[in-house]
């Protein structure tokens, strides 16, 4: 009979967490515990990628009409009704947190509706006043949008509240040149919204490939984003019809809403961490070990509250490696190596690897690209123009790096993937025949280098 009320007890119910609390729970029999101060499924599930997603996925359709009409479909796209929508997307995510509370209780796992801290290397708070001991903690609080400190900016809304708006506003200004600000930049423009973005760098999606993020930008503009680059907010007020925004290149505009979307930090605010021994970063991560342990031997810690590799999927893979290491006596260290990835900007961008400039400064490269129009936006009179781009090692012709901007790129990125995870030079890509036509049989067919270096 343990000591512990518990042999495991994790603070967190978003992906990462619950994952790990299941198979804890369901696979080897532990005794586990969970504590959720908000809704289960975390960022993702409720305030990220899946609305993300959807929303996407609706702002996409007033193109496709376009489209259809241009190939000889007689049909008009109408007006969009967000209130139809928003009811649809709330019940999603209702059905999507009982999945997650139904698989907790169904693997065994003991859930506290109750924020939780750290008392001791065993002992963990409830806002209830309850106090639970466990052989092991593990922290998957996740991560928050931060806000910045100007005169304001209490009037803005974060990432978070843009998928309960009471209504669609008619004008919205979007400030950070991230995935998320790049994301929502095209659904907004795609509802119809007037979509002003300001990004106080060069340009846009900042760490990723430089001629990915070029076409992207152009690509957006086009579609009707107004981009400000080189251009932040100094300060914002309320006024009569909105808010009043003065940007550091001195105009002034007024706008129904204000989203900024201009970093994250991990929730690690008042849990008692650094009081019982947890070291934490710069930023507030939790600082672990490639085994995901902390300073403190009994408490691991996943997902974006150690500001690692913050992508759902990665979270969930930390947790079933922590389970390996902690309960199934299988140490297994997190790879975090080469992940691939999609933004969901409009178009779309799927990358793994490393972009044409980092892989410059590691080795001498060849660089494979192309950029076109696609059969289908063509036939249809659209200026969309696509990019297939592989990055190649010189000294053994490995490809270190994908990329590709285009409708479905994540699609293609996941399977893309697959071989460069694998090692796969580029004669291997070369010896597959290609599918006709595809935009992406252009990743097996491109036969000399665009540059070297």
């Amino acid at each position: 009979m343990s000591d512990f009320d518990f042999d495991l007890f994790v603070i967190g119910g978003g992906s990462g967490g619950v994952r790990a609390a299941r198979v804890a729970a369901g696979e080897t029999g532990a005794k586990v515990g969970l504590a959720e101060e908000d809704r289960y499924g975390g960022t993702c599930v409720i305030r990220g990628c899946v609305p993300k997603k959807l929303m996407v996925f609706a702002s996409g359709y007033p193109e496709k009409v376009a489209e259809a009409q241009a190939y000889g479909w007689d049909m008009t796209s109408g007006d969009f009704n967000w209130d139809h929508f928003h009811g649809k997307l709330a019940a999603e995510l209702d059905r999507l947190e009982g999945i997650y509370r139904k698989l907790l209780a169904g693997s065994g796992v003991e859930t506290f509706d109750a924020r939780a801290k750290v008392v001791d290397a065993h002992t963990v708070e409830l806002s209830t006043g309850e106090r639970k001991t466990a052989k092991h903690i593990l922290l998957a609080m996740g991560g928050r949008p931060t806000m910045p400190d100007i005169p304001g900016a209490e009037l803005a809304i974060s990432s978070n509240e843009i998928f309960h708006l009471p209504k669609l506003p008619k004008n919205i200004l979007i400030v950070g040149g991230g995935y998320i600000a790049s994301e929502f930049a095209g659904v907004m423009n795609g509802l119809g919204v007037k979509t002003t973005q300001f990004y106080r760098g060069a340009q846009i999606l900042r760490g990723f490939d430089d001629e990915a993020r070029g076409l992207i930008a152009e690509e957006m503009i086009q579609k009707g984003v107004d981009l400000h680059l080189g251009t932040n907010v100094l300060e914002m007020k309320k006024v009569d019809d909105g808010i009043w925004v003065k940007a550091t290149n001195g105009s002034e505009h007024v706008f129904d809403h204000v989203m900024f979307a201009t970093g994250r930090k991990p929730n690690t605010d008042d849990m008692g961490l650094e009081e019982v021994g947890v070291k934490l970063g710069r930023k507030g991560e939790v600082l672990v070990d490639e085994y995901s342990q902390t300073a403190v031997p009994s408490i691991y810690a996943i997902g974006d509250a150690t500001d690692r590799v913050n992508l759902t999927p990665v979270a969930i893979r930390e947790g079933m490696a922590f389970v390996e290491t902690v309960f199934k006596g299988n140490p297994t260290p997190v790879d975090h190596e080469l992940i691939p990835s999609a933004v969901f900007t409009q178009p779309e961008y799927g990358t793994i690897g490393l972009s044409e400039e980092a892989a410059r400064e590691q080795e001498p490269i060849e660089v494979y690209a192309t950029s076109f129009k696609p059969m289908q936006s063509s036939f249809a009179g659209c200026s969309d123009r696509v990019l297939m781009k592989l990055i190649v090692s010189q000294a053994n012709r490995k490809v270190l790096g994908v990329h590709i901007v285009a409708p479905a790129a994540g699609e293609m990125i996941q399977l893309a993937g697959i071989a460069v995870k694998m090692g796969a030079t580029k004669e291997d890509f070369d010896r597959v025949v290609a599918v006709h036509p595809v935009m992406a049989e252009e990743l097996v067919t491109m036969r000399n280098p665009t540059r070297t270096g």
